[in-house]
């Protein structure tokens, strides 16, 4: 069986701090994958905010998540505390893709690689958005020399 990757940048635009909680534990006792999604959501809301945006708001778009990916390289457990590290990847013609790096603070153990497709969206009109230029222009600064 081919295993998904997902290569990773040289350089990332944003970093936070998140706990597993005990109810992102799945029957195996470790995080569950649908947990990871709920704390990358949270990650790429911090995000966001870093750079004044939320997800209803970017230059008068939001947002839809189109796709994920997510390959775990290691379990993390209830209590510990990881560190999302976020990039940009492609940027298209109506959204980027965004990729996290989560390791665990105590150790930097890679426990996990995410990537999002995020697609700009208007809400209001229920179409899909044009990618913002000032969106590129305020991000294209930090995200120049990245390997996509």
């Amino acid at each position: 069986m081919a295993r998904l990757t997902i290569p990773l940048p040289e350089h990332w635009l944003f970093h936070t701090e998140l706990s597993v909680r005990i109810g992102d534990l799945n029957y195996g006792g470790h995080l569950g994958n649908d947990a990871l999604l709920r704390l990358a959501h949270e990650a790429r809301v911090r995000f966001l905010q870093a750079y004044g945006y939320t997800e209803l708001n970017i230059e008068d778009c939001g947002l839809i998540m189109a796709d994920a990916a997510v390959v775990f390289r290691a379990e993390a457990f209830q209590g510990e505390h990881l560190r999302f590290a976020l990039a940009l990847g492609e940027i298209g013609r109506s959204g980027f893709e965004l990729i996290y790096h989560v390791t665990r603070t105590g150790d930097d153990r890679e426990i996990a690689r995410l990537k999002t497709g995020m697609v700009f969206f208007d809400y209001a009109a229920r179409q899909i958005c044009r990618t913002p230029p000032a969106f590129v222009a305020r991000l294209a600064p930090a995200h120049q020399g990245m390997a996509t």
